[in-house]
């Protein structure tokens, strides 16, 4: 009896055994459960973070999808704290066994499944926890659980199969998600302690190594003491190891949590604009005119244009990985290097909120402050106010968001009428206040915009790019996707088709007010300046002055038709610039990204640069699989550029920009021109030296928000002083190789001001014409 009992047991021994070695070859081969395939287990990770470069080398921010910022790292640019930390808290037996410990295994399931010690231990090896995270869905229940073990098992193994223990070690930590959109050890290290992981101290790494516990249960943010605690755990876990010593863990066990804490955020870092709109530039899809609503038809034109044109619209959609599928910004771990300099992008957002922020902004809101149209013209009834905010009310997300839930118009209407708390930004750091959505957005309305770009004149490099003052709270792009009313930066445009039509900067036009017949009715432009008035004055003089007069009669003698097409051969791409006589004093919208590559065709001997913002990227193992080059057009001849450059210093020498030599003490060749539109609504300088163009526009949200004097509304005070702002600082860091020393490329006996006859020979100098003549 007591015989057949013992075969008994071996039987259903043999029997469990041989069951469990069908299952687990079944588990293997994928019969049951999930198994990944080979190249799943090959790349195991299939979500990376893109990582945007200066072309000086830093980063300037992420792209990630669902917070998953990671950005994976070699297992040598790890600290040998984390992997010391790591094996002995999670795996001490790591480097012996080959993915299950069956020592630790036994240990788990005698003291934790028979004698309920809670405090045994687990039995997952570190490779196990990584099968886990990989590949095994949250289980609902215990018994789920239960049967996910095995499977992860066998991954486990597999998993040692395929990578060297190093490799595991940084699978995991690359892996984990330590919290606060910390996913990765690269990105928990800047984020916790503003460091790279190489450069972790022992506590730092034993902090980071804790939360792989229980990461919401020790956050070190939420619950220091909980964390520091649990820290210390991990120390001894070293000691225990052979790692460290007890003298010095009780050093270390000792020292305070101190965090470096910055939540990593694709609204952080540097150039937020420019990433943002390269974001959408690299994944925008072949534009079809259904998609766009019949008022933005303008916006198909530009970017069927741009998708055609630049091979960087759209770039992840118009190209392919090895298995068909196009590239994503999201998840393929790309390296895009821009080509901006971290240093002058730092400049430029200083000079943009040294000036907006501190000078303009509180004069703004001191003359706005006894408005009852605040933060409106006066000359608005408070029926057109009304007007403008419902369609801003209509334009917001709040109000999308109740019409999609099937909200009436009253309940709109009373949701944005009443006050809530909520939180508003101001320069001084956002503050909690009480107010109705409706009164926030015109409280929002009272801040200044601005939008400036810097670029290579001959490469198109863009060095810098700020697209608004705070990206968290004014996220519209107001240097490519803003369109503004130019003024007169429109007039070096208009110029220099009147040089390709055989002017040039001397020829005299009458300097009077006069009117002209556009659309069949009677047109008299305005002059702010009545110097030398009557008088027959010099074109240049004309341009330097920024007078009206002139570039009206200048227009009345040109074709309107060939000046849009010109406007067009400069990269001004709005196909709603109509022909008339008025488009000389500039009513028509442009971008402050086209006005500066427009511009640099002044400095780049009439061949005008699209701006470049990417020069290259590299995939997730660092092969280039796309460079750019510079994009060029030839606009004007390189001798009427010369002409044009004469002209365009005159500005800055005697002219409106003169302030950038009695004020701002800038030396060397600069070429500038103002803007300013009716009603100072707009602000504009757009100016380059022979190795920069850089532009910038000042102005409200809506057109009808603007300074009431000229004083203060015009472009040499409103958008002027950016530039030279930005300018002082980028000669001042002599790392950058720019300097007033360096002039453009113009002959010393260079003559500007010449006519060439029926026969070939060329007037003097002295020998200047009217205009009038030139038609005889």
């Amino acid at each position: 009896m007591r015989k057949h009992f013992i075969y008994t047991l071996w039987g259903i021994f043999a029997t469990f055994v041989v069951s469990a070695m069908l299952a687990f070859f079944a588990i293997w081969n994928g019969w049951i459960g999930y198994m990944p395939d080979i190249e799943d287990l090959q790349n195991p990770i299939s979500r990376f973070a893109t990582q945007v470069y200066s072309s000086d080398g830093k980063v300037l921010g992420t792209w990630n999808l669902n917070k998953e910022n990671r950005i994976v790292i070699p297992y040598k640019k790890m600290s040998p704290y984390l992997i010391k930390a790591l094996v002995a808290t999670e795996d001490e037996r790591f480097y012996e066994h080959s993915g299950i410990d069956f020592r630790a295994l036994g240990r788990a399931i005698v003291k934790r499944g028979l004698l309920g010690q809670t405090n045994a231990g687990g039995g997952s090896t570190i490779t196990q926890q990584l099968a886990k995270q990989l590949y095994s869905e949250k289980a609902s229940s215990t018994l789920e659980r239960l049967l996910q073990k095995p499977i992860e098992w066998v991954i486990a193994i597999k998993l040692e199969r395929y990578y060297t223990k190093q490799e595991i070690l940084a699978l995991y930590l690359n892996y984990f998600d330590f919290l606060h959109n910390a996913v990765g050890i690269k990105t928990a290290a800047n984020t916790y302690f503003n460091k790279e992981p190489k450069d972790l101290t022992l506590t730092e790494a034993a902090t980071l190594i804790g939360l792989c516990k229980n990461p919401s249960l020790f956050n070190p943010v939420r619950y220091p003491e909980r964390a520091r605690d649990r820290r210390n755990v991990v120390l001894s876990q070293m000691v225990k190891a052979g790692y460290l010593d007890h003298a010095e863990y009780s050093q270390y066990s000792a020292e305070p949590l101190t965090l470096n804490f910055h939540r990593t955020d694709h609204k952080d870092g540097s150039a937020t604009y420019l990433r943002e709109y390269l974001r959408k530039y690299l994944m925008a899809t072949r534009p079809e005119k259904k998609d766009y609503a019949s008022w933005n038809y303008a916006q198909f034109v530009t970017d069927s244009i741009l998708w055609n044109t630049d091979p960087l619209y759209g770039w992840c959609n118009k190209n392919f990985k090895k298995d068909g599928s196009p590239y994503n910004v999201y998840s393929d771990g790309l390296k895009v290097f821009t080509t901006v300099d971290s240093r002058m992008q730092r400049y430029a957002e200083e000079a943009v909120y040294q000036h907006v922020a501190r000078y303009l902004q509180p004069a703004f809101s001191k003359e706005i402050s006894s408005k009852p149209s605040s933060p409106y013209s006066d000359k608005l009834t408070p029926k057109q106010i009304k007007a403008i905010l419902n369609r801003s009310v209509t334009q917001c997300e709040r109000y999308r968001q109740m019409k999609e839930a099937g909200c009436s118009a009253e309940e709109i209407h009373d949701t944005f009428r009443k006050k809530i708390p909520m939180t508003v930004f101001t320069y001084h750091g956002d503050i909690d206040t009480l107010m109705s959505p409706l009164d926030s957005i015109r409280y929002y309305k009272t801040f200044l915009r601005s939008g400036f770009m810097s670029m290579d004149p001959k490469t198109g490099a863009v060095k810098a790019y700020v697209g608004g003052l705070d990206y968290t709270h004014f996220m519209y792009d107001m240097v490519s996707l803003g369109r503004r009313q130019v003024g007169s930066t429109i007039k070096p445009f208009l110029y220099s088709l009147a040089m390709e039509n055989g002017f040039s900067p001397c020829d005299l036009a009458p300097n009077r007010q006069q009117t002209y017949m556009v659309a069949g009715r009677p047109w008299t432009p305005r002059n702010a300046n009545h110097s030398r008035y009557g008088q027959m004055v010099p074109l240049s003089w004309g341009l330097a002055q920024s007078n009206n007069w002139i570039s009206a009669y200048l227009m009345s003698k040109l074709n309107p038709s060939q000046f849009v097409q010109l406007l067009h051969d400069y990269g001004i791409n709005n196909p709603d610039i109509h022909a008339s006589l008025s488009l000389c004093l500039g009513p028509c919208e442009v971008s402050v990204s086209e006005m500066v590559s427009a511009y640099t065709a002044f400095a780049n001997h009439g061949i005008r640069t699209a701006p470049m913002f990417v020069s290259r990227i590299e995939d997730n193992e660092g092969n280039t699989i796309a460079t750019f080059q510079p994009r060029m057009n030839e606009v004007i001849s390189a001798d009427n550029a010369m002409k044009m450059l004469t002209m365009m210093m005159g500005v800055v020498d005697n002219g409106t920009a003169g302030r950038l030599r009695y004020r701002y003490k800038l030396e060397g060749q600069i070429g500038a021109k103002t803007g300013t539109t009716n009603n100072n609504s707009d602000g504009w300088f757009i100016a380059f030296t022979p190795q920069l163009v850089s532009g910038c526009w000042v102005g409200g949200e809506d057109r009808d928000i603007h300074f009431d004097s000229m004083s203060m509304g015009q472009g040499a005070t409103m958008a002027l002083p950016i530039w030279a702002i930005f300018m002082k600082k980028v000669y001042a860091d002599v790392s950058l190789g720019y300097s007033p020393e360096v002039k453009f490329d113009i002959p010393a006996d260079y003559n500007p001001c010449y006519h060439v006859g029926s026969g070939g020979e060329q007037d003097s100098f002295e020998q200047v014409n009217a205009i009038d003549e030139v038609f005889e």
